[in-house]
């Protein structure tokens, strides 16, 4: 089998370590070089240090609308995993490509920026957009940035966003949304022995936990359902939970990282009241009787909204006549298309090389036919913006 185009590129991409603590900033250096040596007009959209970057191209006219390519740069750790040679270097091996990022989403990214010559051939009629964010992985903190600045680009609107997240190629027409939160409750200290004088903050942090379990058990029983996710619910989860210093101390604090996964329909910011409510209406008030400092603070961690495209929308079928599919899906996951359909208007879908089930794995990796098959998709995008 030859090897896809884009692998020269990916061998780059890799090897910038881009976990999303440390700055992008080399990886978008070496790409905007890549693009202005291509006689591509680039523009940044950097956070308030200049260390993390957005990137922002377009090939084609500007006047009308096109397609934007969406991915991002950033990648998952890898401490910790047991992986069988260094995660920031391509290897390529038995048909698949390995390496940090090769699956989300770098290698979407390389064969977008692999065809940028066959973009630049001849002239396009409608524009194609390359977006290229940071910080992804850690609540798509970047992309918000750079869908802000999209007015002052002098584009027209685009006609829609693939985003290239792994979906073996297959068309994903809607994703869940997703809230997720840190709540800290305060309670007061004392002596095991005069528990009942004190406010014991883990108790009443389980108290909330048990609500926020039973809010979903409500979910699962009564729906809304959509059988084409793969969790045909809307769900909620408790990941983290800390509190106390041993046992015959009252603990004065406890904290919890918890998330709402919501079909589209759903009301996500409803479900978060009710926690809330439960919270200031039930709790507190019970809490303060004993001492009345004490309080339940929320921390939002993120925010990221749907993504919901009708099967019939132009740019439903023109993704599946792409991919060359008929068949459509809806995934659990989240990605950016949701903030681009939401803060910038543009309607988004989801299509991209990789399977989801590599994605922040040991030893991740991507089949070369999946960056060949995304190559082909390209190559059909690129002849209908010549139509």
């Amino acid at each position: 089998m030859s090897h896809p185009r884009c692998l020269p590129i990916l061998e780059k991409l890799v090897g910038f370590d881009t976990v999303s603590r440390n700055p992008n900033r080399p990886l978008a250096d070496w790409v905007e070089a890549h693009l202005r040596g291509l006689g591509v007009e680039v523009r940044r959209v950097p956070d308030e240090s200049g260390a993390w970057v957005n990137l922002w191209a377009t090939i084609g006219p500007r006047d009308v609308p096109g397609y934007v390519l969406s991915g991002h740069t950033d990648v998952v750790p890898v401490d910790d995993q047991p992986w069988s040679a260094d995660p920031f270097r391509l290897r390529v091996e038995n048909g698949r490509a390995y390496g940090r990022g090769t699956t989300d989403m770098k290698g979407f990214d390389a064969c977008v920026l692999a065809m940028v010559p066959a973009m630049l051939e001849k002239p396009l009629s409608r524009p194609i957009h390359i977006a290229l964010s940071y910080d992804e992985e850690v609540g798509c903190k970047g992309v918000r940035r750079l869908i802000a600045e999209l007015g002052r680009f002098g584009i027209e609107k685009p006609a829609g966003v693939i985003v290239g997240e792994p979906t073996s190629m297959e068309v994903v027409i809607a994703h869940k949304g997703k809230e997720s939160y840190r709540t800290t409750v305060t309670g007061t200290p004392a002596h095991s022995s005069l528990a009942p004088h004190a406010v014991n903050a883990v108790e009443y942090a389980a108290e909330l936990v048990v609500r926020i379990r039973d809010i979903g058990r409500r979910l699962a029983a009564e729906g809304p359902f959509d059988p084409l996710f793969d969790v045909p619910h809307s769900t909620a989860h408790v990941g983290q939970i800390h509190g106390g210093t041993t046992l015959n101390i009252v603990p004065e604090l406890c904290w919890f990282d918890w998330e709402f996964r919501t079909l589209p329909e759903v009301d996500l910011p409803a479900l978060v009241a009710e926690v809330k409510a439960y919270a200031g209406e039930h709790l507190l008030p019970a809490m303060r009787r004993v001492a009345p400092s004490v309080e339940i603070r929320f921390e939002q961690l993120t925010e990221l909204p749907p993504v919901d495209i009708a099967p019939d929308h132009p740019l439903t079928t023109l993704t599946k006549s792409l991919a060359g599919r008929n068949a459509h899906k809806k995934v659990a996951y989240g990605t950016e298309g949701g903030l681009f359909r939401r803060d910038g208007g543009i309607p988004a879908i989801v299509c991209g090389p990789g399977n989801i089930e590599q994605a922040h794995k040991p030893d991740e990796f991507v089949e070369l036919s999946q960056l060949a098959a995304c190559e082909a998709f390209l190559e059909r995008l690129i002849a209908h913006c010549r139509a």
